[in-house]
């Protein structure tokens, strides 16, 4: 009883604090749209109502889908490769992994505008090699907005990947080479199964990442490109109109949640079926 309280003193202060300055101030924006004078679900009826509001809302879930899947597709073998790799080798790996969320999003995002304008270095070097006659357009695009969260998210994902591959024991892949299996399809039978939570966890921080960024998508996507929120932003700031702001929000955390619950629900069946396996 004694630790019960003493937890429970630990916990208020931290408690007070989300009170106080998270979820307070959050329903103080959407209390007022659900009452005005009864209570009303037209602000929602309308945000889905309107061509233009379901446009962004596909547009987020599609860049949020796909910067996930290119994050697995690259981050997955970068992290087997890196936990393959001596010690010396992995810690200068995992440094230059780590050093982009050493830096500030903004300065990255201005970094991808330099490399990605009509003048910057990528069009530079393909119109000195002869490859194109014009600039093209790859700023403020859906595809500028790709590279730049997939650049801010990846090592997330490897990171996390990279825990889980330090708790395979490296027996099991000696003893799937010594039956006879090749090393890809040792990778692909023993390894990859085994790194289902961690890729499961990282995917689920890299799309809700993506859903929920703001500079990334605002800098190299512009106004033509909008997503949620950006969408928030110039609602809220721009225009003054907290209570359209409020709904997006509320959006916003209903699909953070709704993502979150499907891939705790991934996991859980991966979870059965290992144990169905194992039985």
């Amino acid at each position: 009883m004694k630790l019960k309280r003493y937890a429970v003193l630990l916990l208020m202060p931290g408690t007070v604090m989300l009170l106080l300055f998270l979820f307070l101030p959050l329903l103080s924006i959407l209390f007022p749209t659900f009452f005005k004078e009864t209570v009303t679900f037209g602000n929602y009826i309308e945000f889905f109502r309107d061509s233009y509001n379901l446009g962004i809302l596909w547009r987020t879930f599609k860049i949020s889908i796909i910067v996930t899947i290119i994050c697995v597709l690259a981050g997955v073998p970068t992290a087997y490769f890196m936990s393959l790799a001596s010690k010396r080798t992995r810690s200068v790996l995992l440094a230059v992994t780590l050093f982009p969320l050493l830096t500030n999003s903004v300065v990255r995002s201005f970094a991808w505008i330099t490399i990605l304008g009509k003048n910057g270095v990528l069009n530079s070097l393909l119109m000195n090699m002869k490859v194109i006659k014009a600039p093209l357009s790859m700023l403020y695009t859906e595809s500028a907005i790709i590279i730049g969260t997939v650049y801010l998210f990846l090592p997330i994902l490897i990171t996390t990947v990279l825990g889980v591959l330090d708790n395979i024991d490296n027996d099991l892949i000696e003893a799937a080479q010594t039956l006879g299996a090749s090393y890809f399809k040792s990778f692909m039978k023993v390894i990859l199964p085994l790194c289902v939570p961690g890729i499961l966890v990282g995917s689920m921080l890299v799309f809700t990442g993506t859903l929920t960024a703001y500079t990334t998508p605002q800098l190299l996507g512009g106004n033509k490109n909008m997503m949620l929120s950006t969408m928030l932003y110039q609602e809220a700031s721009a225009l003054g109109n907290w209570e359209s702001a409020g709904v997006i929000a509320l959006v916003m955390i209903v699909l953070t949640l709704i993502v979150m619950k499907f891939f705790n629900f991934i996991a859980r069946q991966a979870d059965r079926r290992g144990e169905d396996e194992n039985a």
